[in-house]
């Protein structure tokens, strides 16, 4: 049965692939091909890929804006807060020394 990836491997060849792949025959080459699972890379399926996840660089701009403006809220709070304190000090020293 011939498959998109050519004819499957008998006999030894069979175990040309690793990690479960499948592996093909391809009339034009020489070489034997491997059809690798999910996670697995290489010419023989040989490597381990590891899962990643990445966000696009909408998502990060979006998140470094989200932060740089929570960050200028909570130094605008701030300020407010230090100038009332600054105000009642003042206001409670001016009737102190009156």
């Amino acid at each position: 049965m011939m498959a998109d990836h050519g004819e499957p491997c008998t006999g030894s060849d069979e175990s040309y692939c690793m990690n479960g792949a499948k592996c093909f025959k391809i009339p034009s080459m020489s070489t034997l091909t491997c059809l690798c699972n999910d996670n697995y890379v290489g010419s023989r399926c040989e490597q381990l890929q590891l899962e990643s996840t990445s966000y696009n660089s909408q998502e990060t701009g979006m998140m470094v804006a989200i932060v740089i403006i929570l960050i200028l809220i909570v130094l605008l709070l701030a300020g407010i807060i230090y100038l009332i304190c600054k105000v009642k000090r003042k206001s409670r020293d001016s009737r102190g020394i009156a």
